[in-house]
């Protein structure tokens, strides 16, 4: 069962994330910021990070860069309600997907599905 690490401090789209992966086959864990995702992933490290952009602590953008450097297999969806400028610089710091709020479930689960 691969592992799937959830950086989102917003409880609906936690609950909706939950909902559209239920049963396939992914072990989900959630955390709701970027200091909180740091402890997670030092602690083990799933297959995949879904990552928002706008946390309490920082912006999800700017964290890809230490993600990608500490842990240079990780795989990270970026998600956002903020497109355009922020879709740009998201793939260009190492996101290996971006999608943009809201994403239907076939987006999340073939951008997934591609990814690990």
């Amino acid at each position: 069962m691969k592992k799937l690490l959830i950086v989102e401090d917003e409880p609906d789209m936690c609950l909706l994330l939950n909902i559209l992966l239920e049963g396939k086959g992914i072990e989900l864990d959630h955390v709701k910021s970027l200091s909180s995702a740091g402890t997670y992933l030092a602690a083990g490290q799933p297959s995949l990070v879904i990552l928002d952009n706008k946390l309490p602590d920082g912006f999800g953008v700017d964290y890809i860069p230490e993600l990608k450097k500490t842990y240079p297999d990780l795989k990270i969806i970026m998600i956002s309600g903020f497109a355009g400028a922020v879709k740009d610089l998201a793939l260009d710091n190492g996101a290996d997907v971006f999608l943009n709020k809201p994403f239907t479930r076939d987006e999340i689960y073939k951008s997934i599905k591609e990814l690990i």
